[in-house]
């Protein structure tokens, strides 16, 4: 099996080297994924005194979960005032009480097992229109309302204290926000699942799992028996459960990284530290690194692309935003897949009452994957109704299924890109 993409993060934190699975266990929960998902349904069932096995197909962390932009962005990829306009005040609601829990859950983690993952608290959303800032001005009232206190307006010349750049007219500042390095949080981890008593093994793709009063997973070396089977595979979940895969569709983004910069230049871009990211659909975001380069991301992609392809996709959008780095040297550049679902809110279910899911994160996966794995790990333990207020969600088919899912989906993002360009 493949090895971790090449990226920065890969470059700045290794990769971890757990054995294959070989012959048959016995345990309590066996996960399907080695990204956050899986990390945090292993760890939250460990902490609860369940006997878990975790199987990844590749090296923990492979997928978006070690390839993302780093950022802890709160609430869903559909705000909550949208979620209650379209399902139900109830919905809304129950959905709002936990659209800050993800990054507290990270942090909480980050702490109690001491995780080295660069953490920085603190980030921005920038708008780069007075439409957008309405949003913004929206957005405050509506988190606000639902218990984050820590949200600043800015104007222009306030936002400068956060971007040195000059295509914004304001923004909104979030102290429960930050950034990490997200390889490395995957990694510490898979050490916190270790260490208690949680079993991990890599390169070990699942080729087939029998359903049952017991779940029997299947690799190509070995096998599980688990009472309960909890799938956090995502975007790159292949043929074993092709019910899952019917309903959304693999997307991606892409991230450059530039050569070191040095501490002064990267505060003269970035005084506060903050992370960043605009408001636009097909949206841009960026922060600088514990080593002091500029981090870049944004745009969509769909299929394959070489290294050289990112890099003149994305270092445009870079230079418009830091006139001043025109030229600078490209150190890395990468993809990853993220899951898109057509209401662009997570999918979570059940398969045959022992089978669990979540995906589809449509891009704000790192703080709702933690909290999926702890709602997950509450139903299992007998306390199943928060995870249900997700479960309760409509799950829709993508029209026509894989073979139209990426022409149409390019076409919504040319529509998309077009109103980003209009300013509507």
């Amino acid at each position: 099996m493949g090895e971790l993409v090449s990226s920065y993060y890969q470059f700045n934190a290794g990769s971890t080297n757990y054995p294959k699975l070989q012959g048959t266990l016995d345990t309590d929960v066996c996960i399907l994924g080695g990204g956050f998902t899986g990390l945090s349904s292993a760890l939250h069932l460990a902490q609860a005194g369940m006997k878990v096995v975790l199987l990844e197909a590749n090296r923990i962390g492979f997928g978006a979960s070690g390839r993302n932009g780093g950022q802890i962005v709160n609430s869903y990829s559909r705000d909550v005032d949208h979620i209650a306009a379209r399902y139900g005040q109830a919905a809304g609601d129950a959905m709002a009480a936990m659209m800050f829990e993800g990054g507290e859950i990270i942090r909480q983690l980050i702490e109690q097992y001491q995780i080295d993952c660069d953490y920085v608290p603190g980030g921005a959303f920038v708008a780069m229109n007075a439409k957008q800032m309405q949003h913004l001005e929206a957005q405050q009232r509506l988190w606000q309302q639902h218990g984050n206190q820590q949200l600043t307006l800015l104007d222009r010349n306030a936002l400068a204290d956060i971007v040195s750049s000059d295509r914004y007219v304001g923004g909104l500042s979030d102290g429960l926000s930050g950034h990490i390095q997200p390889l490395k949080l995957a990694q510490g981890e898979a050490r916190a699942i270790q260490s208690l008593g949680g079993q991990i093994f890599e390169q070990s793709p699942v080729t087939r799992v029998e359903r049952g009063k017991t779940v029997q997973v299947h690799t190509a070396l070995g096998s599980v028996n688990a009472r309960y089977l909890v799938v956090g595979a995502n975007a790159y979940l292949t043929h074993v459960l092709p019910e899952l895969s019917k309903r959304n569709m693999p997307c991606g983004t892409q991230i450059i990284t530039t050569e070191v910069l040095g501490e002064a230049r990267c505060r003269e871009l970035l005084p506060a530290n903050y992370c960043v990211e605009d408001c636009n659909y097909l949206l841009d975001y960026y922060r600088t690194t514990a080593d002091h380069r500029l981090l870049y991301g944004g745009g969509v992609v769909y299929g394959a692309r070489d290294p050289a392809d990112i890099e003149r996709l994305i270092r445009p959008k870079l230079e418009a935003t830091f006139p001043s780095l025109k030229g600078v040297k490209i150190d890395f550049s990468w993809t990853g897949n993220f899951l898109l679902t057509l209401s662009r809110l997570p999918e979570f279910g059940r398969l045959d009452n022992n089978i669990y899911y979540m995906q589809g994160y449509s891009g704000h996966g790192v703080t709702c994957t933690h909290l999926a794995g702890k709602v997950a790990a509450e139903a299992l333990t007998g306390q199943a109704g928060r995870f249900d207020v997700f479960a309760k969600l409509p799950h829709l088919p993508l029209l026509g299924g894989r073979a139209l899912q990426i022409p149409f989906t390019a076409l919504g993002a040319a529509y998309y890109n077009l109103r980003d360009k209009l300013g509507i």
